[in-house]
């Protein structure tokens, strides 16, 4: 993965994204891993994190095989791409293989190699006494390759 050092232009960009006063930049920029970070982050954005449903059962909000959960590279929930109604137990529930994948791909790490990519909701379905319950499956893909429009922080 080619990276270049970040330009001035993009350090002030991002002070002002995270209203950091000067002197809290000073401290921000004097740590290594956000100048890498940061070189990245052109990168990081042209990838969209995928949360697909592959099994569904008596879910309350109705998600259903083939719903899909779009989240930006840093890992942000592209809202327009996702359906109407969004359960918060499934997005807490891909909460931790969406960090995995951002930390993986500041590591140079293809995050389509994780080896436990499934997850699934907390509610243990009607035959374990809840109501529902739902699979989900993290991939990463590149968004220009699938024409997606993410928005998102540049």
């Amino acid at each position: 993965m080619a990276v270049s050092k970040p330009s001035e232009e993009e350090w002030k960009a991002l002070q002002g994204q995270l209203g950091f006063s000067d002197e809290e930049m000073t401290v921000f920029k004097a740590n290594p891993r956000n100048e890498h970070v940061l070189s990245l982050a052109r990168q990081q954005m042209n990838k969209s994190i995928v949360i697909e449903v592959v099994e569904s059962r008596g879910c309350a909000s109705k998600h259903k095989v083939g719903d899909k959960f779009y989240f930006d590279g840093a890992g942000n929930l592209i809202t327009k791409m996702c359906p109407g109604r969004v359960c918060y137990s499934a997005i807490a529930s891909s909460s931790n293989l969406i960090f995995a994948a951002v930390e993986m791909f500041y590591a140079g790490v293809d995050a389509n190699n994780i080896l436990f990519k499934r997850v699934g909701c907390p509610d243990v379905g009607a035959a374990c006494g809840g109501w529902g319950h739902i699979v989900m499956e993290l991939r990463v893909e590149d968004r220009n390759a699938k024409g997606r429009d993410g928005g998102g922080v540049q």
